[in-house]
């Protein structure tokens, strides 16, 4: 068949619907193409009983078994076009691997110029084909046929095109057989020569070596450059001297948003270790624990540590440490890498491979860092020409293991460590590396998006290498740290990469009990109003402060501003005060708005009504109004990244001045604008104003009566976010107070929506998105990554509280602190020393960064440890999108067993994530005692479910999440409540739980969440109960989508 359009595709339908290539199942014909030339436009046939070769004459191959009368060789194709079949045979066909295809049952037919295949049929004499990036490549009993790629919508087999490739793919599958190409690649494409050495040395078992033709993933990844010269001087003992050196940034951030990476390399054994980095200035850190482990581990001291002149080794803290230890640090000449010519060749060799590897496999390229140390592993045991022993050998006096090495990237097969009756008992997933704490592999398993852990599985070796994938697209490269954009793939934010086959025990510590401070009833406006953190902008608190400062001018402009606001609203009317009426007070408030980086932009004054002097069931009645939940703006965040919809800000002028008052409510005359003729006559108000305690409900009845007339529809379960929905044009408002968000997938309906409000009321236009109540966001549209920081607002808490030049630290809490009552102040001088410090204020400040960007610091309650952890994460990003996966919800909850030790109540955390960021989470003391942790794992996950009910009836309103309809999962550590959620169980030992907890097995039965065991490693929820270790925290926020963004560009 030729020139073959979608039209000619039974299923031609679900091609459009995917708005891709079909996929394989959709496949039934493969075309090969042996005449060069035009090709007529012939129409698709599939025939019943066998294959139909399509072949012009002569007919080469076809052995004509029987000639067709005429009246029984019609043959019927694509919308019924007839052609005439001449004979039917056997064919051969010769295949560019040097295979020969025999087929029977073929029908010659002159008119068509194309040979034409059945894949059902090639099924049925047991052929079995594999789909990968438009490609489909056709095997029997392991064996390599040919592969066919999409032309014009046909899958096409071009046997002149590929030959060498697939002669060269047909020949590595014979390879496999004598084991030497398949440990070539075990040991991640190292030299042939060090192969054979290691065979030599007996490492790898007993075959026979048997050399083989160029690799094609070395032939891609590696290159040759001049060799370094030489180093002269030599250690004599393990330690004595270290080379490092840092490399990056590289052009593809890795799991877990590194972009460096740092090597320590011994020189006496070669023995090597590699970190990797999300910023230069953790050298020394890292230093630090190299140092640590290897000096406790043989029980030596390094002697010298030599570097180039990188900033990082030249800091004062790195150099007052190697001081401090009598470490002599060694500095290379300027200019000369060659002197760290050890570290050079090391980082060479290390990309080499990764590159090398990267290309043998088909895995992303955020891969690099597990593809890194896999590398280094290696390396530590291969043989090298500076050592007569591997390094492994002379690092750990023992030869090294190497039955457990696999090729990297490999297809597997892992069992699930609890399987239901009716599911697959293992997981299909990709080995990606091997863990340096722990015995098994690092599996990666793209369906969950996850990297674990475990001891075993099924590796597809032969298939991997059978299959011929070498990918030409690899370009790892450092790059210029100041004006590049890092290449962020999709995976960058949901890793956990912690045991999954086996459950560690964690030692216990003590624990950090939550605060037991007083609450006062939450304002509805607070989260508003801390945004709106005065910081150090010097802004007057009174109307004579305004005017006899040194931006006095400015004030009185603003002021005037909005004065001719209330007359061009016709707010108030000038009368005499009835009897029996009291007026109520009015205040200036003053306020400076900033962009993003904090520059003063506008000087805005407002005119207020002191409603605290208002009287119930006088002045006012209902008070009520909501205010859209910074959940939901993070749920719409998160969906318009995945489906890169537009997000367009809008602010509506002097917003409570739309409302319509039905009471009476006198104010006095605003200060410094009193009429000088009725000085004694007071302002009766006509509309409401900021400041009435009605001002906010009146104003939010008046926009949803006028939003409603434009065809909108409030949520049920958001009363703050408005829908409408006209066949595919989605188009979503959210209202925040005064600020409105519109987000939609088409442009010219947001437009109309714009239009309609600037019709209703003063609006004004802030074009797209970009700062939003003290929240930055950044966006990739290519990458269809949204980012939320809140580095400015940080800056001004660390300026108002005095820590803004403090030590910078690396978690919000030392991990084992215990905290209690027992350490208040006794003393009365004490106390009234606290009085003084402005703990509960910076709490407050801390808070609405929690609420909005920040789960990471939502547990910890030690205030200066906080804001040095955020004063080195300020500018952290929450980060939704990158993935191409379905966008769907999931749980995790988590608890921490009496961690307040004064009344000995438990922790309860959880989190939900969209499309790799947190949209929800919750950290909070539990309201009674568990006696076990299986009750207090369970009163945490009856906590989650409530919260998933909410999020699943929200997502089903907004009609974009098709995920939704399922179940959404709530992974839990603990098998008992896992297992009491599902049923009762054990009933003496949770009968005395209270009733409402119970909630979750309802919730669970009517099929709105569904209940899973995680070992206690992945669950992402743990920082929520309680202070961790740094390492364990930084995974976990990383995979909640804390991430670093270059928000520069």
């Amino acid at each position: 068949m030729a020139n073959a359009t979608a039209i000619d595709c039974r299923r031609r339908h679900v091609w459009r619907l995917n708005n891709g290539p079909p996929p394989p199942l959709f496949a039934d014909i493969v075309t090969t193409d042996l005449v060069a030339g035009s090709v007529g436009n012939r129409r698709r046939h599939h025939h019943a009983g066998g294959a139909v070769v399509v072949q012009p004459s002569p007919i080469l191959g076809f052995t004509r078994r029987k000639t067709l009368r005429k009246d029984r060789s019609n043959l019927r194709v694509g919308e019924g076009t007839p052609l005439i079949a001449e004979a039917v045979g056997s064919y051969s066909l010769s295949l560019p691997s040097g295979l020969v295809l025999e087929l029977d049952n073929c029908y010659y037919i002159p008119n068509m110029i194309k040979n034409v295949l059945s894949f059902d049929l090639l099924v049925d004499q047991g052929f079995y084909y594999k789909y990968d990036y438009k490609m489909i490549s056709v095997f029997k009993d392991n064996i390599f046929y040919f592969k066919a790629t999409p032309v014009n919508g046909l899958y096409t087999v071009n046997l002149q095109d590929n030959s060498s490739e697939i002669y060269h793919i047909s020949k590595r599958s014979k390879d496999i057989e004598d084991q030497t190409y398949l440990w070539h690649c075990r040991l991640g494409h190292i030299n042939k020569k060090h192969v054979e050495l290691l065979l030599k040395g007996g490492f790898l078992g007993t075959f026979n070596y048997k050399p083989f033709d160029n690799c094609e993933s070395c032939l891609s990844g590696k290159m040759t450059k001049q060799p370094f010269n030489k180093e002269n001087e030599r250690a004599t003992d393990l330690l004595e001297i270290i080379h490092t050196d840092v490399c990056g940034p590289f052009s593809h951030v890795a799991r877990g948003g590194y972009r460096y990476f740092i090597t320590f390399t011994d020189d006496f054994s070669r023995y090597d270790y590699v970190y990797l980095m999300r910023h230069k200035s953790e050298s020394f850190e890292r230093f630090k624990e190299f140092q640590n482990e290897v000096q406790n581990q043989l029980d030596r001291k390094i002697k010298f540590l030599r570097s180039d002149r990188g900033g990082e080794y030249l800091s004062d803290e790195f150099e007052n440490h190697l001081m401090e230890c009598g470490i002599v640090s060694q500095l290379t000449p300027p200019y000369t890498p060659q002197m760290n010519g050890v570290s050079e060749r090391r980082n060479r060799t290390l990309l080499d491979m990764v590159r090398t590897m990267m290309c043998h496999s088909m895995l992303p390229m955020s891969f690099w860092g597990h593809a890194l140390e896999t590398t280094a592993h290696i390396l530590n045991r291969a043989p090298t020409k500076s050592v007569e022993k591997t390094p492994y050998e002379l690092w750990k006096g023992k030869k090294p293991n190497m039955s457990f090495l696999r090729i990297w990237g490999c297809e597997v097969y892992v069992k699930r460590p609890t399987s239901e009756k009716l599911k697959p008992k293992s997981d299909k997933c990709f080995f990606v590396g091997y863990p340096r704490t722990t015995v098994g592999y690092y599996f990666y398993n793209p369906e969950e998006n996850k990297v674990f852990v475990a001891r075993n599985g099924k590796f597809l070796e032969e298939k991997f290498l059978s299959s011929g994938n070498t990918r030409k697209d690899v370009d790892l490269q450092v790059v210029d740290e100041e004006n590049t954009t890092p290449i962020v793939e999709p995976e960058i934010q949901h890793e956990n990469v912690e045991p999954r086959s086996e459950t560690i025990e964690e030692v216990q510590t003590h624990d950090l009990r939550r605060s037991s401070r007083v609450r006062q009833e939450p304002d509805r406006y607070l989260g508003f109003l801390v945004s709106q953190d005065s910081g150090d902008l010097n802004e007057p608190t009174s109307y004579g402060e305004a005017v006899s400062g040194n931006e006095s001018e400015q004030w009185q402009e603003a002021m005037k501003a909005e004065m001719q606001s209330m007359y061009d609203n016709q707010v108030w009317e000038l009368t005499d005060l009835p009897q029996h009426c009291k007026a109520v007070g009015r205040k200036w408030v003053f306020k400076k708005k900033t962009d993003m980086d904090g520059n003063v932009h506008t000087f805005k004054a407002r005119l207020v009504a002191k409603g605290f002097t208002q009287t119930h069931g006088i002045d006012y009645d209902e008070t009520f109004s909501p205010v859209a939940m910074l959940k939901s703006i993070r749920i719409l965040m998160a969906i318009s990244a995945y489906f890169n919809y537009e997000i367009w800000q809008m602010d509506v002028k002097t917003a409570f001045l739309n409302g319509k008052l039905t009471e009476d409510v006198y104010m006095e005359q605003p200060e410094g604008f009193e009429d000088p003729k009725n000085p004694n006559k007071v302002c009766k108000l006509l509309k409401s104003i900021y400041g009435l305690k009605q001002a906010s409900r009146s104003w939010n009845l008046h926009f949803d009566e006028r939003i409603k007339e434009f065809g909108f529809t409030k949520s049920e379960f958001e009363p703050c976010v408005y829908t409408k929905f006209s066949g595919s044009i989605v188009t979503f408002l959210v209202l925040y107070v005064d600020d409105i968000l519109l987000i939609g997938n088409d442009v010219p309906t947001l437009q109309s929506v714009k239009s309609w409000l600037s019709k209703c009321f003063q609006m004004k236009d802030l074009g797209e998105a970009a700062y939003i109540l003290g929240i930055k966001i950044y966006r990739n549209r290519s990458k269809r990554l949204i980012g939320l920081s809140q580095s400015t607002y940080i800056d001004k808490i660390l300026k108002r509280f005095r820590m803004d030049e403090s030590k910078k630290g690396f978690i919000p809490m030392q991990h084992g602190i215990v905290l209690s009552k027992t350490q208040c102040p006794v003393s009365s001088q004490d106390q009234d020393r606290m009085k003084s410090v402005p703990y509960a204020s910076a709490i407050g400040s801390i808070m609405y960064a929690m609420l909005c960007t920040r789960p990471d610091v939502a547990y910890s309650v030690a205030v200066k440890n906080i804001l040095k952890y955020l004063r080195r994460t300020k500018d952290m990003f929450l980060v939704f999108g990158g993935s191409e996966d379905e966008i769907s919800v999931t749980g995790y909850s988590d608890a921490s067993f009496q961690t307040d030790r004064d009344d000995f109540r438990s922790q309860s955390g959880y989190v939900f994530t969209l499309n790799g960021g947190a949209i929800s989470w919750k950290s909070s003391k539990q309201d009674t005692i568990a006696d076990s942790t299986t009750e207090a794992e369970y009163i945490a996950a009856s906590d989650a479910a409530k919260e998933a009910v909410w999020l699943r009836n929200f997502l089903s309103d907004l009609r974009v999440v098709a995920s939704i309809s399922r179940p959404i999962d709530i992974f839990c550590d603990n098998l008992g409540a896992v297992a009491q959620a599902k049923e009762p169980r054990e009933h003496h030992k949770s009968r005395h739980v209270l009733r409402k907890y119970h909630l979750i097995r309802e919730i669970i039965g009517r099929g709105d969440v569904r209940i899973c065991k995680i070992p206690t490693e992945e669950n992402v929820a743990d920082p929520l109960t309680k202070p961790l270790a740094r390492v364990k925290h930084e995974a976990h926020a990383s995979s909640i989508g804390m991430q670093y963004l270059d928000a520069s560009s």
